[in-house]
């Protein structure tokens, strides 16, 4: 990795990181999209790898909007070991109502992490005035701010709900 020495170049390494993440989120949601067993978590899951698709499209935007080259690092991005994490931690066993619940904190940590670093890259963008940059950005980041508030939505009005379903009856037997 090259050294970081600007404003500019903490930029062009947060859109490469940016990039990287969404090349491992088309790549690893087509499975989370077949793990999930609740239908309104398939269909957001399902939506959510379209979008990103159209976002990974609006960082190669960005990229030729930026005055020299954004240079590609290889390096494995933070998503890669959330979403390995996640695959080990469910139990082979698992009911389907927990792996749903899984997979929701695991893309909710994920849409955060997203947040975070879209935030930032258009928040540099704007500073170095690359306008057009930053409101790409900011699209992308309203996006992932949207999908958190879906997911919160669903784990707390279904998900989460079902997946107590064993252990209250647990409980009670």
């Amino acid at each position: 990795m090259a050294e970081l020495r600007s404003l500019e170049d903490l930029l062009k390494h947060e859109i490469n990181e940016l990039c990287k993440v969404e090349d491992e989120l088309i790549e690893a949601m087509p499975n989370m999209v077949e793990m999930a067993g609740d239908q309104i978590l398939k269909m957001a899951l399902e939506n959510h790898l379209e979008q990103t698709k159209v976002q990974r499209l609006r960082l190669d935007q960005v990229c030729q909007l930026l005055p020299n080259e954004v240079k590609e690092d290889r390096s494995m991005s933070p998503i890669k070991g959330m979403l390995k994490l996640t695959q080990e931690l469910l139990a082979v066993d698992a009911t389907q109502e927990a792996i749903d619940a899984g997979l929701i904190a695991a893309s909710q940590k994920i849409e955060h992490y997203e947040i975070s670093a879209y935030g930032t890259a258009a928040h540099y963008a704007e500073r170095l005035g690359h306008l057009e940059v930053a409101n790409l950005l900011r699209q992308t980041l309203d996006e992932e701010k949207m999908a958190d508030i879906k997911l919160n939505e669903i784990a707390k009005n279904s998900v989460n709900l079902k997946a107590m379903q064993p252990d209250v009856e647990q409980m009670q037997g």
